[in-house]
């Protein structure tokens, strides 16, 4: 009888292998360092209290308060986290959307406004259909 192996199993780096653009990397690398901050937020504010008002002192001075941060930023900064932050930002791709949206929104009604207020000639996508053509193509005078 032969025996069968079964073939040995990488696990992916990550749970969460869809690639994203750079942009959206970035994005999702920003909420990792985020989250990394927030759990490490006593030992960075120990240890930028201690360097207040000090230039190179600093160094020997706030030894210990730095190492303690570093040592909870390494601590905290896991491939979990990562995975964490990734899922995050899945999570909250609607919440983005609908953010972008209505500021699109607030960017078309001030800009409106803006050619109101100036008598500019609304553009293409605003003409109604009382607008009069002939206005709109004059060239204004200078």
């Amino acid at each position: 009888m032969m025996a069968t192996t079964k073939p040995e199993s990488h696990p992916l780096p990550s749970r969460n292998p869809l690639p994203l653009s750079a942009a959206q990397e970035g994005q999702v690398r920003d909420l990792y360092y985020k989250r990394v901050r927030g759990k490490c937020a006593n030992e960075i504010r120990d240890f930028a209290s201690c360097a207040m008002n000090r230039t190179i002192s600093a160094t020997w001075a706030c030894r210990s308060e730095r190492l303690a941060m570093n040592s909870c930023m390494v601590l905290h900064a896991t491939q979990q986290e990562q995975d964490a932050a990734r899922e995050e930002w899945f999570a909250t791709i609607d919440v983005r959307a609908r953010q972008r949206a209505e500021k699109e929104k607030k960017r078309k009604e001030q800009e409106k406004f803006h050619r109101e207020w100036w008598g500019l000639p609304p553009l293409p996508d605003e003409a109604g259909p009382d607008r009069d053509d002939s206005v709109a193509a004059k060239p204004r005078e200078r």
